[in-house]
C-alpha cells in the first residue's frame, strides 16, 4: 500500500569549526541511516559548523566553509536516494539566518530559516542571527557558484515552506520553536503536514530531560503526527554539554529514543511508522476546515517516496517507556562525558586535582573515576573511536583499558597539599579515596612555600602577620588564609606541567577545580586559589546535590571512603587547629547553610528576585523557622556577600553548566561586578516591612 515510512534522526558530537570532523560524522550518520532502511535523515542544529561558534558566525570564512562542506555532502554517493536535512548558517539579502538545508540526489529542495530564536539562558542567537519573520512566505535564494556547479540550480526556495513527497508532507521546526507558545507544528498539523522535524542544540541541565520529552509528546498528542527530534551531543568547545536524547514520537507516544549521555560520536535512531495511524488519529480529533484560518503552507514537491509499495510485512515501532536518570546519575554521567571530550580534544595527557578530602574535591575525583568507567565500558562495547582516543592520550598504541582503576592511574593525578593547619583526618580521607579510585596520589607540604612568601613580605615591611587565634586582626587572618590557598594554585600548575616530565612521560595535565555553584554565588573562595583551574566539572552543581551524588557513588562504585567524607563538616582548613582538630567550618564562615543558599540562589536567578522581593517570598517559605527580622538579616547578609565578591566571577574557572541558577559571568548570568554594597534603598524597604510586621 505504500504507507509505512522509515525515518532517521541522530545525535552528533560536533565540534565548533571542526569542519573536517563534522563532515565525517554527518556522513557516518547518513550511512548508518541508509543501512537501517531510512529514506529521511535529520541532523542537529548548525551541525556543519557546530552550534557553539559564537562570534565566529560573524566571519565570512564560517559561511564559506559551510558551503564547502555542503558541496562535499551533495557530491557524496552516501547522500543519494535519501532526503538529507542538515544545519548551517546562510546569508540571504545580506542577513544571516540559522537554516536547515534539505536536499536529495544533488538537488536542494528547500532552505528553511529559523523563525523563533533562542535568546535566554546560555543562548544568544539574536547576536548572530535574524529570525525569519514572514510566516508561510517563500523567496528565491541565489546559490553560490560552487553549489550551482553541483546541483545545476541557480536559485532554490528559501523561507517558511514544507516538503511534499509523493506519499506524505514534512515540516521543520528548530530547537527553541518547540519550546515557544506559538510553535510552528501547531499550524503545520492543521494544514495536513504529517511529519514534523526538530533539529536542536539543547544543552544539559539537571532535571531538564523530562521537559524536552513531554514537549515532543505533547506536540503530537494535540493534533497527531510523527515528530523527529535531533540533538547535538558532547562538548563542542565551551561550558555546555549537549545531552543527546534523540527521539521519534507518533500520536503522543515515544517509539524510539537515543541515549542522554554516551561516548558515541555518532548515534542514529530510526523508526518505521504507519502514516495511516496519523491519518486515523487526526480523522477523529482534528477538524482543520473549522479551526485553521491561515493561508496554507507552500509545498515544495519532490518526485520521491519515503515508503515502498510492498510494505505489508514491515513491522512498525511500538511505544517505549522512557526511564529518566536521577540527578545523581546525571552528575555522574554528564560532567564525565564533558571531561572526556575536553581531554581528548585538548591534546593533554590527563588531569591533576588538588584533593582536600572534602565533599567538593571528592566529587570532582568521583566524576573523573566515572569517566574512566564509561571509557572502559565503551571499549568493551567495541567503540573504536574511544579506543583510538585513549591510546593517543596515554601515548600507547597497544593499550586497551579494561579496569577503571588502572586507567584512572594513567590519566589522573591527585595531590593533598598539607599545611600546618591541615588535620590528619582530611589527609587520610584524601589518601583513602585516591586508593579506591586508583589515582596517582601525591602528598605535598606547602609550609615552606607559605613561610617563604611571608618572609618576603616581612623583609619589605618589617611586619609578620598573625592569625586571629594568635592575636591577629581580621585583615591579617584573611590574608594568611589567602596566601595558603594561592600557593596551592601555583603548586598545582607546577605539578600539572612537570609531573609527567619528571616520570619521563610526554604531555601535561589539565588542572581541575572543585568550587561548587553555591560557593561561587557567595564568593566563598579565594580569588586565584585552587578554584582557579583549567576547567571545573562541579562548578554548576549545588552542595546539596553533590552530597547526594557522593552517596550514590558509595553504592554505584563501592567507594566506601566517601562515607567519612560525607560525615565530616565542610571546612577550608586555613586557620590554626585547636588540639589537632578543625574549628573552622564553611557554613559558619558564610553565615548560612548550603541548603539556605540553594533556596536563595534559585530566587535570585530563576525567580528574578532582588533583595526586597526575595525577603517577601522568604518570610512565607521560612516562616516556620525564622522570624521576619531573622529572614531580613539573612537576605541582607547574602546580598552583601554576593555584591562584595561578585568580581570573583569575572575570573572564575570555566565550569560545566548544570544548574539554572548558576552565577557564571561568561554569558549565563550577566551582572555588574562593582556594586554599592550598602544596598541602602533596597534594605530600607525591607526594614520598613519588618517594622510593620513585628
Amino acid at each position: 500500500m505504500g504507507r509505512k515510512v522509515t525515518l532517521a534522526t541522530c545525535c552528533l558530537n560536533q565540534w565548533a569549526l571542526d569542519f573536517e570532523g563534522n563532515l565525517s560524522r554527518i556522513l557516518k550518520s547518513i550511512e548508518i541511516a541508509k543501512q537501517k532502511g531510512a529514506k529521511y535523515r535529520l541532523g542537529p542544529e548548525l551541525e556543519i559548523c557546530g552550534y557553539g561558534c559564537a562570534d565566529h558566525f560573524y566571519e565570512s570564512d564560517t559561511l564559506l566553509h559551510c558551503f564547502q562542506v555542503l558541496k562535499c555532502l551533495l557530491e557524496s554517493p552516501l547522500t543519494h536516494d535519501i532526503i538529507c536535512d542538515v544545519g548551517m548558517p546562510v546569508m540571504h539579502h545580506n542577513v544571516r539566518y540559522n537554516c536547515r538545508v534539505i536536499f536529495l540526489n544533488k538537488k536542494i529542495l528547500l532552505i528553511r530559516p529559523k523563525m523563533l530564536l533562542a535568546n535566554y539562558g546560555n543562548n544568544r542567537e539574536f547576536r548572530w542571527f535574524s529570525p525569519w519573520s514572514r510566516p508561510r512566505h517563500i523567496e528565491e535564494y541565489f546559490l553560490p557558484r560552487m553549489i550551482q556547479d553541483v546541483t545545476g540550480q541557480t536559485t532554490v526556495p528559501f523561507g517558511d515552506g514544507v516538503l511534499s513527497t509523493k506519499d506524505t508532507c514534512i515540516g521543520s521546526e528548530m530547537c527553541a520553536e518547540l519550546w515557544n507558545p506559538r510553535s510552528p507544528h501547531v499550524d503545520m498539523g492543521l494544514d495536513g503536514i504529517e511529519i514534523f522535524t526538530n533539529s536542536s542544540a539543547s544543552y544539559h541541565e539537571l532535571r531538564k530531560a523530562d521537559h524536552r520529552v513531554n514537549l515532543v509528546k505533547s506536540a503530537t498528542t494535540k493534533s497527531g503526527g510523527i515528530y523527529l527530534f535531533a540533538n547535538q551531543k558532547g562538548c563542542d568547545g565551551d561550558r555546555l554539554y549537549y545531552d543527546g536524547c534523540a527521539m521519534i514520537a507518533i500520536n503522543g507516544d515515544i517509539v524510539a529514543r537515543g541515549a542522554q549521555f554516551s561516548l558515541e560520536d555518532v548515534e542514529v535512531v530510526t523508526a518505521t511508522l504507519d502514516l495511516e495511524d496519523v491519518r486515523c488519529y487526526r480523522g477523529e480529533r482534528c477538524h482543520p476546515h473549522m479551526e485553521y484560518e491561515h493561508r496554507p503552507y507552500q509545498r515544495m514537491k519532490t518526485d520521491f517516496c519515503l515508503s515502498d509499495c510492498d510494505d505489508r510485512c514491515l513491522p512498525t515501532h511500538q511505544p517505549v517507556d522512557w526511564i529518566f536518570n536521577t540527578p545523581e546519575e546525571e552528575i555522574s554521567l554528564g560532567p564525565a562525558c564533558w571531561l572526556w571530550d575536553y581531554l581528548r580534544r585538548s591534546g593533554q595527557a590527563g588531569f591533576l586535582l588538588p584533593l582536600s578530602g572534602g565533599v567538593d574535591s571528592s566529587s570532582s575525583a568521583c566524576i573523573v573515576y566515572s569517566m574512566c568507567v564509561q571509557i572502559c565500558q565503551a571499549v568493551k562495547d567495541g567503540n573504536s573511536q574511544v579506543l583510538d582516543d585513549v591510546q593517543r592520550v596515554v601515548n600507547d598504541s597497544s593499550y586497551r583499558p579494561e579496569d577503571p582503576r588502572e586507567l584512572c592511574g594513567r590519566l589522573f593525578t591527585t595531590c593533598y597539599m598539607a599545611s600546618e593547619n591541615s588535620s590528619e583526618d582530611t589527609r587520610n580521607r584524601a589518601k583513602d579515596l585516591a586508593a579506591q579510585i586508583g589515582s596517582n596520589h601525591l602528598n605535598i607540604n606547602i609550609d615552606m612555600a607559605v613561610k617563604g612568601m611571608l618572609g618576603i613580605f616581612s623583609v619589605v615591611t618589617g611586619k609578620w602577620p598573625q592569625f586571629r587565634a594568635n592575636g591577629g586582626s581580621a585583615r591579617e587572618n584573611l590574608a594568611l588564609q589567602n596566601v595558603q590557598a594561592r600557593v596551592r594554585m601555583i603548586l598545582a600548575y607546577l605539578f600539572a606541567q612537570l609531573c609527567l616530565w619528571a616520570q619521563g612521560k610526554p604531555g601535561g595535565l589539565l588542572v581541575l577545580g572543585s568550587a561548587n555553584v553555591d560557593e561561587s554565588l557567595t564568593g566563598y573562595f579565594t580569588k586565584y586559589d585552587c578554584s582557579s583551574a583549567d576547567i571545573n566539572p562541579i562548578g554548576g552543581v549545588s552542595k546539596m546535590d553533590l552530597k547526594c551524588f557522593l552517596q550514590y557513588c558509595v553504592k554505584r562504585f563501592q567507594l566506601t571512603a566517601l562515607i567519612s567524607i560525607l560525615d565530616a563538616p565542610p571546612t577550608a582548613e586555613l586557620e590554626p587547629l585547636t588540639d589537632g582538630k578543625v574549628v573552622q567550618t564553611d557554613e559558619a564562615d558564610m553565615g548560612m547553610t548550603y541548603s539556605e543558599l540553594s533556596v536563595i540562589g534559585r530566587l535570585r536567578k530563576i525567580s528574578k528576585c532582588g533583595p526586597y522581593s526575595m525577603f517577601c517570598k522568604l518570610i512565607h517559605s521560612w516562616k516556620e523557622t525564622f522570624s521576619p527580622s531573622q529572614v531580613a538579616t539573612k537576605v541582607k547578609h547574602f546580598f552583601r556577600m554576593y555584591s562584595i565578591n561578585r568580581h570573583k566571577m569575572t575570573t572564575v574557572t570555566p565550569s560545566y553548566h548544570a544548574e539554572n541558577y548558576s552565577p557564571d559571568d561568561n554569558r549565563f548570568d550577566l551582572r555588574p561586578f562593582l556594586y554599592n554594597t550598602h544596598w541602602a534603598w533596597q534594605f530600607r524597604c525591607i526594614d520598613s516591612e519588618v517594622a510593620v510586621m513585628e
